[in-house]
Parts: structure tokens; sequence; C-alpha cells
């Protein structure tokens, strides 16, 4: 029996993602989200009809191609960077899309100004919300909420400090007591967390 589960796995917005990679690729962006975590965007954004949802490192569009492809039409992604080549590459990407709002902000700065249970699901893909601020960025969730920080697997191209910080991370996620979580040793690692 020949069963390949990666089908499931798939985007429906070929074009969209073929752009983003192929605008990444000029521009040296390699650091796009992997096609599995995408995938699992998807799903989680489809859960939350009416949703309004936080990306927290835009890079050039990828994970946020993948979100609004499981959003519906009534829904609202807001997603941050503080480098506005890689955003230029979104902001084509995704021209005449209302459902997205791309913010060129520092992160933390962003994070520090928003309401506490504001959003229905908050993708940490930057310092901000993954390396630092996780306690301010959980109180954003509204109750039900998902939160995912992906890459917690080491990379082979991440120098020796950003391993480190990796540690430090695991480390103080493992303690937090006041969440739902599952971890994911697959794509680039993920872990998703639910407030109690």
């Amino acid at each position: 029996m020949n069963i390949n589960l990666e089908k499931f796995n798939e985007s429906n917005a070929q074009e969209i993602i073929s752009f983003i990679r192929r605008k990444s690729k000029e521009i040296g962006f390699e650091k796009s989200s992997q096609q599995q975590t995408g995938a699992l965007l998807r799903l989680l954004a489809s859960s939350k009809p009416r949703g309004k949802f936080l990306e927290l490192g835009t890079g050039t569009g990828f994970g946020s191609a993948w979100l609004l492809e499981g959003m519906d039409d009534h829904s609202k992604l807001i997603s941050v960077d503080c480098d506005d080549k890689v955003l230029s590459v979104a902001k084509e990407a995704f021209i005449g899309d209302k459902r997205i709002e791309l913010v060129h902000e520092n992160g933390f700065v962003f994070l520090k100004k928003q309401e506490p249970k504001s959003f229905d699901l908050i993708f940490a893909d930057a310092f901000p919300g993954k390396y630092d601020l996780i306690h301010e960025s959980l109180n954003l969730l509204k109750p039900g909420g998902f939160y995912i920080i992906d890459d917690m697997l080491p990379q082979p191209f991440w120098s020796e400090e950003h391993s480190k910080n990796l540690e430090d991370v695991y480390e103080s996620l493992k303690n937090l007591s006041d969440v739902h979580s599952v971890g994911m040793n697959w794509s680039s690692g993920l872990v998703i967390f639910v407030p109690k």
C-alpha cells in the first residue's frame, strides 16, 4: 500500500506560495516556515471563524499565506516584522487581500501595545513572543486560543548562541503551568499552547 500523508499538507494557494518562494530566493531569505508548519497553521486558523490572528515575524509571508488559506472572509490577520525588505515581499504577495494587515514595527514594541485577550491565535516566529515576552504574549490570547511556536528543534545553520537561546527557552516553556501544551518532533519542531 502506498500511503503518503504529506498529500494532506499541500496548499491550495500554490500561486502565492510559489511567488513567495521565488521572491525569497531572490533576496536571499531562507528562514521561511516549513510546509508542514503551514498546513497546521491553516488547520488551526480554520477552527476559528471570524477569528483575529497575530503573526510575529512575517518574513516574506509564507506563514501568512497558510493562515490566510485557513481563514474565512470575516477573519483578520495582523502580521508584524521589523525588516522592511522581507515585508515588502509579503506586501506584494497579499495586495488586495483585506483580511491581512502587515505592520512594519519592532515586535517587542508592538506586543507591549496590545490589549489582553484580543487574539484567537498567535504564531510566534520571531524573537519577541518566541524567546522573550512569552507570558505577555500568552496573555494576549482569548480563552481557547492557540499559541504556536515553531523552530523548537535545532537547525544545522544556527549559530551557537541561537542554540543556547533555544535551550533556555525550552527550559522556561517546560515550566509553564497555566497552559495545556503539546510538543511535536515534526516539521521544525512545534510547541502549541492553549491557556487554562
